[in-house]
């Protein structure tokens, strides 16, 4: 209980987001009030994000001083105009907190809708013990899920899901992932590979290329040891990939993503490297290979619920690594580092 008969709760709050900053564990940040329409949460779990670290970092823009997006707990008070029904619920925030939902490109695809709100980027985060979110767009949790394996399933499968469907695949393709034995390319790796795709997955060391064969890869290549140009052609008879994705952060992957793809294929963008980074492929490339070159982030709300149903079957499981969450700012160092395999879950204190 805060000054004045106030109540709060525990968060780690961010002064700035500046080069090398540190989150600050605060037991004074007021426990919010829903308005109507919304619900407030009692946060469990909540995924810590590579994407976090850029914020944090000041490397991509953040208005609000509370980071995260991939949390699950339970709804413990609903706002007017909200079934009590709701009550009780376990329930997911994820990365796109509203939609305006009335927009032109709402109609079409509301992930990209330019004037939405966004967890841990311009409204509070789930790196604190309660949050409120609007109750049309928290997400319903199976029950047969455990809470910290669906906290990285809410953006980092939410993401690799929607770029996975963006490529366009038949079963049978060629798709290569360059970061596949990462926190988004391990997920990716698992998905493409229950729709029938043959996944040529990229990364470096040997506990990589024993975790991406084992989720499903057709093959693994070392970019540190294997020609991984000369591999990929000759595995798909001197064309080249039908669509890479590429999940690494890394201006080396997306150049030498363009020349994995045969003509006719599709890049889909998704790890982000420094905001000045340009595609390295002139317009005339472009033009007489005939590729196509899409972004992605996050999915809709029906490729949630898709994903969650291959979670449930067993389909996708993520690889996880729970911490304290007092712990938050050593994880968030080895983050920064890429120390840390897998998806990284904070506990939420109770």
């Amino acid at each position: 209980m805060g000054s004045a008969g106030v109540e709060t709760q525990i968060a780690a709050w961010l002064e700035a987001p500046k080069p090398g900053a540190r989150l600050v564990i605060r037991k004074d940040i007021e426990i919010p009030t829903p308005s109507d329409g919304e619900v407030l949460v009692k946060l469990e779990y909540t995924g810590f994000c590579h994407s976090d670290v850029h914020s944090i970092y000041g490397e991509t823009p953040m208005d609000t001083d509370i980071a995260g997006h991939e949390g699950v707990g339970r709804v413990i008070k609903v706002g007017p105009k909200v079934l009590e029904t709701m009550l009780n619920e376990r329930v997911g925030i994820r990365w796109q907190y509203s939609t305006c939902g009335s927009c032109e490109i709402c109609a079409v695809n509301p992930t990209v809708c330019p004037n939405q709100h966004n967890s841990g980027r311009d409204v509070r985060g789930t790196f604190q013990q309660y949050l409120v979110a609007p109750a049309k767009q928290v997400t319903r949790i199976p029950t047969q899920l455990k809470s910290e394996i669906v906290a990285p399933l809410l953006c980092a499968g939410l993401t690799l899901y929607s770029a996975i469907a963006k490529a366009q695949l038949n079963p049978g393709d060629w798709l290569v992932i360059p970061g596949a034995g990462g926190g988004l390319g391990h997920l990716g790796v698992q998905i493409a590979s229950k729709r029938g795709y043959k996944v040529i997955a990229i990364d470096t060391g040997e506990a990589k290329r024993e975790m991406c064969l084992k989720l499903g890869a057709t093959t693994f290549l070392d970019f540190k040891s294997d020609k991984v140009e000369e591999e990929v052609k000759r595995l798909t008879n001197g064309f080249g990939v039908h669509a890479c994705i590429v999940t690494a952060g890394s201006e080396a992957a997306y150049a030498e993503s363009f020349k994995l793809v045969r003509n006719l294929g599709t890049l889909v963008c998704v790890g982000l490297p420094r905001l000045d980074f340009d595609l390295p492929i002139s317009p005339f490339m472009m033009v007489v290979r005939g590729l196509h070159v899409v972004g992605s982030s996050v999915g809709t709300d029906k490729e949630m619920e898709e994903l969650l149903d291959m979670a449930v079957k067993g389909d996708v499981v993520p690889q996880i690594a729970v911490f304290d969450f007092e712990e938050i700012n050593n994880v968030m160092e080895k983050l920064a580092r890429y120390e840390i395999g897998g998806r990284v879950v904070l506990k939420i204190p109770q």
